[in-house]
C-alpha cells in the first residue's frame, strides 16, 4: 500500500508538469475532421492520456520484431544488430526471399530470429507474442495504420516508416490506440536526425534565429523510374500511390524538421492550411510510354496521376507560417529545402548548408565551422561519427535508431511522439482536399486535445541515457 501511494503520488506530480504525460480532462475531439469545439464526438477523447513527454518504463533489452523487409526493413535491422541491449525475436515479410535475405545479411551477427512470410497475416502471429517489445513497421503505407493499432493492443511500441497514416480517420486510430495502450508510436521521420537539422534545431532552442518567423521544407526528389519499375516496389504500391491523390503525398521529410524548430505540438499548433498542385506533364505520359513496349503497364495509362509539385502553406497559432513542398516526379536537383528565417538570423540547407546573422551576407566558412563546433548537439558528438561509418543516408538512419533504442532502454521520452506522426502525416489527405475544393483554406485537427500549450520542446540533449553501445 504504502508502494502504491508513493507511486501515485509519484505519477501525479510528474503528469503535473507535462514530464511522463498524464490524463487530459475536458478534451472532445473526433475522427474525419471534428475540432474540439465540437465535444462528444467520440467519447474516448473525454478523459485522454497525454503520450507527449510520456516515459515508458525501462527496457534492459529491447526485443524487436520486423514487419516489412523490401526496401527499408533491411536498413534497420542491420542498424540493429550494431547496438547493445537489441536482441532480433522476428523477421516477417509477404516474400519467403526477403526474410531469407535478411537473415542472411545478419547472419554474422549471431541473431537467430524466428521467420514469418507467405500468409498476408503472418505478421500477426509476431505481433501475439509475449517475448517481443518494439515492432518495426516498413510495409506499404495503406498497412501501417492496422499494423501499427493492432501491435499497439498486443502491448508492443511500434516505430512506423512515414508516413505513418494516408487518412484522418487513421491518423485517429494512431492517438487513440497509443492513448489507450500507453504505448509509444513513433514515425521514422529520419529527417529530423540528419546533422544539419539538428545543429539548426540546437540554434533554435538556443535563440541563434531569435523569434521564427517562417520555415520552408520539401521532399524534391526525382523517384519517376523507380516508382516505375517493376521490380521496385511490391505490387507496384507506391506508383498506385499517386493516382486518384492530388495533393502532398509526402510531407514529412521536409516538415518533421522545421516542426521541431517551431515547437509544433509544444508551444504551437497548425491552424489552417491552403494547397495547389501543378498538372502531370510526367506520370500519365511516362506511363502511355511504356505501355507501347510492355503490355505490362497497360492498367496505368489514361490514370487521374496527381500534380507533379505540390505547395502547401501552413498558418500556425502564433500567426506563424510554414511552407512545404513535393515533387517526385520532375527532374529537379535533390532538395529538402530546410529554411528557417528569423528575427535574428537565418538558415538554409539546399543547395549548400549556410547560416546568416543579417540580410547582407552569409557566414563564412569559417564562421560556419564554428558555429559547429558550438551549437553540435550532444547526440552528434556521442554517436556521430559511428553513425557516418554505419551509413544509411549519411548517419541519419543509424542516429534515429540508436535514439529510439537508447530512449527505450533509459525510459526516457521519445523526440517524435505519436501527435507528431498524426499531425505530420495529416498535412497529406488535408492538402488534397485544399487541392480539391480551388486551393480553399482546411482547418488543421488538434490531435495534442489542447496539450500542445504546456507540452514541452523536444530535448535533445543527453543528460539522461547515452549508454547504448556501437559495435562497428
Amino acid at each position: 500500500m504504502k508502494d502504491n501511494r508513493r507511486n501515485f503520488l509519484k505519477l501525479t506530480s510528474l503528469a503535473s508538469l507535462g514530464v511522463a504525460g498524464g490524463v487530459m480532462k475536458g478534451f472532445s475531439k473526433g475522427p474525419e475532421g471534428d475540432h474540439p469545439s465540437n465535444p462528444g464526438a467520440n467519447e474516448f477523447f473525454a478523459d485522454r492520456f497525454n503520450m507527449s513527454g510520456y516515459a515508458a518504463p525501462k527496457i534492459e533489452n529491447v526485443r524487436v520484431g520486423f514487419i516489412g523487409l523490401g526496401m527499408r526493413g533491411p536498413t534497420h535491422l542491420t542498424n540493429m544488430t550494431k547496438l547493445s541491449g537489441v536482441s532480433i525475436m522476428g523477421l516477417c515479410d509477404i516474400r519467403e526471399e526477403s526474410v531469407l535475405k535478411a537473415q542472411k545479411m545478419i547472419d554474422k551477427s549471431g541473431q537467430k530470429p524466428t521467420h514469418y512470410f507467405g500468409d498476408k497475416d503472418a505478421w500477426k502471429k509476431m505481433c501475439d507474442r509475449k517475448d517481443i517489445d518494439l515492432i518495426y513497421i516498413a510495409t506499404p503505407w495503406a498497412l501501417h495504420v492496422p499494423q501499427a493499432v493492432y501491435a499497439m493492443e498486443q502491448g508492443k511500441h511500434v516505430a512506423i516508416e512515414v508516413p505513418a497514416a494516408r487518412t484522418l480517420d487513421e491518423c485517429w486510430q494512431l492517438v487513440k490506440t497509443s492513448e489507450k495502450t500507453r504505448k509509444h508510436c513513433m514515425m521514422l521521420e529520419n529527417c529530423c536526425y540528419d546533422f544539419f537539422e539538428l545543429m539548426t534545431l540546437n540554434m533554435a532552442r538556443q535563440g541563434f534565429f531569435g523569434d521564427v518567423i517562417h520555415t520552408e521544407g520539401a521532399y524534391i526528389h526525382y523517384l519517376l523510374d523507380l516508382n516505375f519499375k517493376k521490380d521496385g516496389y511490391y505490387d507496384m504500391w507506391r506508383l498506385k500511390e499517386n493516382i486518384g491523390r492530388n495533393g502532398n503525398l509526402y510531407p514529412t521529410h521536409g516538415l518533421g524538421p522545421i516542426c521541431q524548430v517551431m515547437n509544433i505540438n509544444r508551444g504551437d499548433k497548425m491552424d489552417y492550411l491552403v494547397s495547389m498542385s501543378s498538372i502531370d506533364n510526367m506520370m500519365a505520359a511516362e506511363a502511355k510510354e511504356r505501355a507501347a513496349k510492355d503490355e505490362f503497364y497497360k492498367p496505368f495509362v489514361n490514370k487521374p496521376y496527381r500534380g507533379n509539385m505540390n505547395t502547401t502553406v501552413i498558418k500556425t497559432n502564433k500567426g506563424r507560417t510554414i511552407m512545404v513542398q513535393h515533387d517526385v516526379t520532375s527532374p529537379n536537383v535533390y532538395s529538402r529545402i530546410h529554411k528557417i528565417s528569423g528575427s535574428k538570423g537565418s538558415a538554409l540547407k539546399y543547395p549548400t548548408p549556410r547560416i546568416a546573422s543579417s540580410h547582407d551576407k552569409w557566414l563564412t566558412e569559417q564562421e560556419f565551422k564554428s558555429l559547429e563546433e558550438k551549437y553540435q548537439p550532444a547526440i552528434v558528438k556521442k554517436v556521430g561519427e559511428l553513425a557516418k561509418q554505419v551509413g544509411g543516408h549519411g548517419g541519419m538512419d543509424f542516429l534515429m535508431d540508436w535514439r529510439l533504442i537508447d530512449c527505450l532502454r533509459n525510459g526516457l521520452p521519445l523526440d517524435q511522439d505519436v501527435y507528431d506522426a498524426a499531425l505530420w502525416s495529416s498535412v497529406a489527405p488535408l492538402s488534397e482536399k485544399s487541392v480539391a475544393n480551388r486551393s480553399s483554406s482546411v482547418d488543421v485537427p488538434d490531435f495534442t486535445g489542447g496539450m500542445w500549450k504546456q507540452n514541452t520542446p523536444v530535448d535533445i540533449s543527453l543528460e539522461r541515457g547515452g549508454n547504448t553501445l556501437v559495435k562497428l
